[in-house]
C-alpha cells in the first residue's frame, strides 16, 4: 500500500514522533492521558506529521526539530478533532466512539485545550521565531474556518467560493503549515518555503474534497464514521453545493431541505441523486486538479528519494477509499 511505503522512507523519523506524542501526553491528571491517548491511538493516517518529515527531508534538513514539529502538528490536529466532535455531536471517529461520547463534552474540550496548550510547550523549544509565526497564524486560521463553517451550516445557497475558502482554512491551513516549515528549518530560500507552502495548501484542499465524495460513497466500516454524517449536520459539501448549482428544481428543492432541516432520514435519496448527477466526479476532478497543483508547486526541489514521496503523498490523498 502506498501510504505504508512512504511512512517506510520515514520510518524511523516517525517511531521518534510516537515516542514524542506518547511522552508528551504524560499529566498528572489521569483523565487527560485517557483522552490524550484514545485519540492519539485511534487509527489516524498521521498524514500532517508526515508531511513535515517529507518536507524536511526533501528541502536537505539534517537536524532533529522535524521530529518535535511533526509532534506539534499532530497535537494541534487532534485538538480540532475533539472540539469539531463536540461542535457536530459526532458520536464516531475513525470506527471508534468519540472522546465526546465515551467521557462528556466537557472533558473533550477541556483535553483539547491541554493538547493545544503542550503543542505551543514543544513548538517554543525549537527557538524560531518564523516557526512560532507560521503555527501561530495557522491554529488562528483554523479557528476561523470552524466559525465560517458554521456560519455556512444549514445553508443550500452556500457558494463553491466560499465553500473554498472554508476548507482552506479549516482544513488545508495546518498542511499548509506541517509543509512550510519543513522548508523553513532547512532555511530554504523564501520562494522554495513559499512553493512548500503552496504544496500544502493545494494538497489539504484535495484532501477534504475527497472527505466530501467519501461522505455519500463510502462504506462506515472504512471511513470510520457514520455514512452521511455531513448531510445529517447540515453541512453543504461540495457534492451538494454541485447538485444545488447543477440540478434539476427538484432536485434542488431536495437539497435546500435537506441542508436546512437534516436529518439521516433523506439520506438514500440524497445519495442516489448524487451518485447519479455527476456530483462525485466533480468533486473527483476537483480534488485532482489540486493534488496536480501541489505536485507543480514543488518543481523547484531538487530530486530525491523525499521529493518522490512527496509528489506521491499528494497522489494517494487523492486516491485513497477512507
Amino acid at each position: 500500500m502506498l501510504i505504508t511505503r512512504l511512512k517506510q522512507v520515514v520510518s524511523n523519523d516517525l517511531n521518534k514522533v510516537d515516542k514524542l506524542i506518547i511522552s508528551s501526553l504524560y499529566s498528572d491528571i489521569a483523565l487527560v492521558q485517557d483522552i490524550g491517548k484514545h485519540i492519539i491511538q485511534g487509527g489516524g493516517k498521521r498524514l500532517r506529521p508526515l508531511l513535515v518529515l517529507i518536507s524536511a527531508n526533501a528541502c536537505g534538513y539534517s537536524g532533529d526539530q522535524q521530529i518535535t514539529l511533526a509532534a506539534v502538528i499532530e497535537f494541534i490536529h487532534t485538538a480540532t478533532l475533539l472540539h469539531d466532535d463536540v461542535v457536530d455531536g459526532s458520536m464516531l471517529r475513525r470506527g471508534n466512539a468519540t472522546a465526546n461520547n465515551k467521557w462528556g463534552n466537557e472533558a473533550a474540550v477541556l483535553v483539547g485545550d491541554f493538547l493545544y496548550s503542550r503543542a505551543f510547550q514543544l513548538m517554543v523549544t525549537t527557538q524560531n521565531v518564523e516557526i512560532l509565526r507560521i503555527i501561530a497564524n495557522a491554529t488562528n486560521t483554523i479557528a476561523e474556518g470552524e466559525v465560517l463553517q458554521l456560519l455556512h451550516q444549514h445553508n443550500p445557497e452556500t457558494t463553491e467560493k466560499n465553500y473554498l475558502h472554508v476548507i482552506r482554512c479549516k482544513t488545508a491551513k495546518l498542511f499548509e503549515a506541517a509543509a512550510e516549515v519543513g522548508a523553513v528549518l532547512a532555511n530554504m530560500p523564501l520562494h522554495i518555503q513559499q512553493a512548500l507552502a503552496q504544496y500544502g495548501l493545494h494538497m489539504g484542499t484535495a484532501y477534504q474534497l475527497i472527505d466530501d465524495l467519501l461522505d455519500y460513497r463510502s462504506d462506515n466500516e472504512a471511513f470510520g464514521k457514520a455514512l452521511g454524517n455531513d448531510l445529517a449536520e447540515g453541512k453543504p459539501t461540495m457534492p451538494l453545493i454541485y447538485l444545488f448549482q447543477q440540478g434539476s428544481p427538484q432536485q434542488r428543492a431536495l437539497v435546500a431541505e435537506a441542508i436546512s432541516n437534516p436529518s439521516s432520514s433523506n439520506l438514500p435519496e440524497i445519495q442516489k441523486v448524487i451518485m447519479s448527477s455527476g456530483a462525485l466526479d466533480y468533486t473527483l476532478a476537483f480534488a485532482r486538479r489540486e493534488a496536480n497543483l501541489a505536485k507543480q508547486a514543488i518543481s523547484e526541489l531538487d530530486a530525491s528519494e523525499h521529493k518522490t514521496s512527496a509528489l506521491d503523498l499528494a497522489d494517494f490523498v487523492v486516491n485513497r477509499d477512507h
